[in-house]
């Protein structure tokens, strides 16, 4: 989940390390505005009126249920789940539970990407990303592009007309119409973290020779539902072998506030996917009062979930506070979440959600974003672990190019430990933030590292 906001007063204070006592710092003067960064905007959780999650028995015909409850379905699951979505007329929905075709109903929820893209591009030319270039996968490093794989971007949809995207699957997914074309630019801007082309402009991408597929759960706005998204996932379960090249990574840089056992729909339509091969890499979170087991999907013990970390040094205007932000230093929004052996709920790695924090004159963070493709053309900065989840989707696919040059099988498992044991600085970053918002999990799990995750 991305989140930026208008122009705005800050409301992040520095943790004093001046004084002998702890102090907060940095109140800013009532008409001080910085320029867009990531927000704390509470992310939603709530149930969605008269709308639910249908899963019925294996071998039954999701349509021959639901006309006899009075449900038109908005969507049908066939391949990761068996099952139908809709609006339950009143008076219906225990006569629906109780159907014995049927297994489960489970409230359908809104799920978010929250913001949209600052303002703010690169110069002429191709720029590499500090992101890129702090996972070590700028153009040159790596023997590997990402030529041969599959990544599934379950977001927003992607901008078919960017002329550093291209070439795009022709296959595609909307829960909106009939067209995956980006109308928001938050999943245009993760596709192109994973796979802005190598040439001659705008941005360079982790695996630039991979094939992106849009798979189109939010709207215009950002907004979605559990719905939406398992209708995705279900696309991407029937068609993942089918096209060329398969799909054998997914993105989702989306969530809500919720638990691991509130949509056992959604859940295993995830579980669908990986016991298939294919690795679901999911941002961990925006908030940094939450834990990645407070969030759906990132509580998912299937998942892949990334924090967010800085890609380099900020800069420090701030007299009273010493030194300055730097690099691999967890962001001040992050969700994190120390991996749990027993339910296996936690953050797998941490990887460059922004470009940097610099200190402001009057002591507040500033967050300056990952640079990436933007709806209509160019280039846009945004901040986020939306952002620092597209790079490990990146490294995925290098990974998979690699086991597939090698005619070695790999699993969602496998990609996982080579994420995890490939990490830069393992047992010592990501560096504590110094707001007073943040709290370390007790794991230091290491920085996303491409040439680490493709080392013997």
């Amino acid at each position: 989940m991305e989140l930026t906001s208008p122009v705005m007063k800050r409301s992040v204070f520095l943790v004093g390390t001046i004084l002998p006592w702890l102090t907060v710092i940095g109140l800013a003067a009532e008409n001080e505005t910085l320029t867009p960064a990531p927000s704390e905007k509470a992310l939603p959780g709530h149930a969605l009126p008269d709308r639910y999650l249908v899963e019925v028995k294996a071998g039954v015909n999701p349509r021959a249920v639901a006309p006899g409850h009075g449900v038109v379905p908005d969507f049908v699951f066939q391949r990761a789940v068996n099952g139908f979505a809709g609006v339950v007329p009143p008076g219906r929905l225990a006569a629906l539970a109780a159907d014995p075709r049927v297994v489960r109903v489970v409230p359908d929820r809104e799920v978010v990407a929250i913001g949209k893209p600052s303002a703010g591009g690169g110069g002429s030319g191709q720029i590499t990303p500090e992101g890129v270039k702090r996972i070590g996968a700028a153009p040159g490093l790596l023997s590997f592009n990402g030529t041969g794989v599959g990544v599934a971007v379950v977001d927003t949809g992607v901008d078919y007309n960017h002329a550093d995207l291209k070439p795009l699957g022709a296959a595609f997914f909307s829960a909106f119409g009939s067209s995956a074309q980006d109308n928001n630019g938050h999943g245009t801007h993760v596709a192109g973290t994973i796979a802005a082309r190598q040439n001659a402009i705008d941005v360079v991408g982790v695996a630039p020779a991979a094939m992106v597929y849009g798979v189109k759960v939010l709207d215009a706005s950002g907004s979605g539902s559990d719905a939406a998204v398992t209708a995705g996932l279900d696309w991407v379960a029937a068609n993942a072998t089918t096209v060329s090249p398969p799909i054998r990574v997914l993105n989702m840089s989306l969530g809500r506030a919720g638990t691991l056992d509130d949509n056992p729909i959604l859940r295993a339509a995830i579980q669908s996917l990986t016991s298939s091969g294919i690795a679901v890499i999911v941002a961990a979170g925006n908030d940094a009062s939450l834990e990645v087991g407070q969030q759906v999907p990132s509580t998912y013990p299937e998942v892949i979930a990334i924090a967010s970390t800085t890609a380099k040094s900020g800069t420090n205007a701030y007299r009273l506070f010493p030194g300055v932000i730097g690099e691999d230093t967890a962001s001040y929004f992050t969700s994190d979440g120390a991996r749990n052996s027993g339910t296996g709920i936690g953050v797998t790695i941490s990887a460059p959600g922004e470009t940097q924090e610099n200190i402001t004159k009057a002591g507040f963070i500033k967050s300056v974003g990952i640079l990436s493709t933007k709806l209509g053309g160019g280039t846009t900065s945004m901040s986020g672990t939306s952002m620092a989840s597209p790079h490990a989707a990146g490294v995925a696919a290098l990974v998979c190019q690699q086991a597939l040059t090698g005619g070695q099988t790999f699993s969602a498992e496998s990609l996982r430990a080579r994420l995890r044991d490939g990490a830069a600085k393992v047992t010592l970053a990501p560096f504590d933030s110094p707001t007073s918002g943040y709290s370390f999990d007790g794991v230091r799990e290491g920085v996303l590292s491409a040439t680490g995750a493709l080392a013997p």
